[in-house]
Formats: structure tokens, sequence, C-alpha cells
């Protein structure tokens, strides 16, 4: 001990030598970190490429609890910032100011999402905002106007949504029409892959928040709305959780 002591300066070398071989360890375990470890079954069921398709957890109804199953099934997604708005609370010290971003995201194909977070700053609450836009992400039912001619391009019907007092009606248009919208309502239905389409709107639409809300559940409306080409028989098959139970029975690695 006496022989080491001098040549660390009393072991205070060696313990910071020591630091930074953790400090190396902590990076190699930063890159251990970007590997997604799924905590639910469904995650287990993407990762293990059990599931195919996002269309498959739709059709089961299935909560989607990990953004990562989205990032995994849609890697083209493009998000946009609508609004940030800063929301005041008043407490007994004066007034607690936090950011309330709003954020749309879709791939332009047939999927879009919406997602709200309030933060106290405003690059968190943005992040907060992408994270929960992928939790919501719903499917985007798409029509014709007139002749089946060519790839759906509008919406299948007339659908209208409402939040607070902000209502959204999205109406069919023919093939080259384009988005005959305010700035909000065009944005969500660009990412959500509608290329032609009338809209009529009603209320505060300057609140965009309900605004941005109301044509959300629009759209999210259009699969609410049976027509007869949905009415074939449907052939039943086993949910992703019953069909894999083997699978979801092994004990996860750590």
């Amino acid at each position: 001990m006496a022989d080491s002591a001098p040549r660390g300066r009393g072991g205070f070398g060696r313990g910071r030598g020591g630091r930074g071989g953790r400090g190396g360890r902590g990076r190699r375990g930063g890159d251990e970190k970007n590997e997604w470890v799924p905590v639910t079954k469904l995650g287990r069921l993407v990762k293990a490429g059990k599931i195919k398709s996002i269309e498959e957890i739709y059709l089961f109804s299935l909560p989607i609890k990990e953004y990562q199953i989205v990032d995994h099934f849609l890697p083209k997604l493009t998000d946009q910032v609508m609004k940030i708005m800063p929301v005041q609370k008043q407490t007994r010290a004066g007034q607690r100011t936090r950011f309330k971003a709003f954020v749309v995201i879709g791939d332009s194909d047939g999927h879009v999402g919406l997602g709200v977070k309030c933060s106290k700053e405003v690059a968190t609450s943005i992040r907060g905002a992408i994270i929960l836009a992928k939790l919501s992400i719903i499917p985007v039912r798409r029509g014709f106007w007139g002749s089946l001619l060519g790839e759906p391009h509008t919406v299948p019907c007339k659908v209208t949504g409402k939040c607070g007092s902000s209502v959204c009606r999205l109406i069919p248009a023919p093939r080259g029409t384009g988005i005959v919208g305010a700035p909000v309502p065009k944005k969500v239905l660009q990412l959500a892959g509608i290329t032609d389409c009338y809209t009529s709107s009603k209320g505060s639409t300057r609140t965009l928040g309900n605004f941005v809300k109301a044509t959300f559940a629009a759209i999210g409306n259009t699969y609410g709305f049976l027509t007869p080409d949905l009415w074939a028989e449907t052939e039943f098959a086993k949910a992703p959780f019953q069909e894999f139970t083997d699978f979801l029975a092994q004990k996860q690695r750590k």
C-alpha cells in the first residue's frame, strides 16, 4: 500500500481514472440505450416481426402505448408545429407561464396524428407533442369524386368534426381542385394525403387549437361512416395477442 500511494497521489489518481473508465462504459451504455426495448405485449410482437403492418393494429383496435411502434411502421413521418401558445396559472407568487404546443404529424399517404403538450420550455413541449401525435395516429379513408379512375384523392363523403365552437366540414371535390380551405385544415389534409377537398367551417376558427382538433376529428370520422362497399361479410381472424400467445408467454430477455 505504502509503495503504491505516491504513484497514484494517495490513490486519488486511480479514482479519477476509475471514473473515466465508468464514463467509457456510460458511452457504450448510451449506444445500447438507443436500441428500443419494448415494454408492452404489442411492442414485443412488433419488434419480433410478428405484426407486419400498422393496419393489423387498427384492425383489432389495439391501443398503441409506445411511439417506437409507429416509427417502426411509418419511417417517413413529417411533423408540423401548428402553434405554440403561452398559458398562465395564477399562483401566490405571481403567474406561472408554460408553453402549449400543437403538432400535426403525417406521412401524406393515409396516416395523420395530432399531439398537444404543455411544458415549461418550448423545446420540451414540442418534443412531447410529437410523441403524443405518434401515439394518436389514425388511418385516413380516401375516396373518389365521380369516376373511380386512378388513385383515391378526396374524402369519401361529407364529414364533420367539432371541438368547442369550431366546426369543420370536409366535402369531396373533383380531381385537380386542390384543397380549398384555411391554412390550418389545409396543412392537416396535406399531411393526411388528401389532395382535393372543399372545406366549410363555422364558429370561432381563430381559436387555432380547437380548429385543428375539429379538422382532425372530421378526418377520423371518414372511417366511422359505413358505406355499401364495406358491407362485405367479415372473415374473423385471431387477434395478435391470441395468435402469438406462446411467444408472449416466453420470458423476455433483459
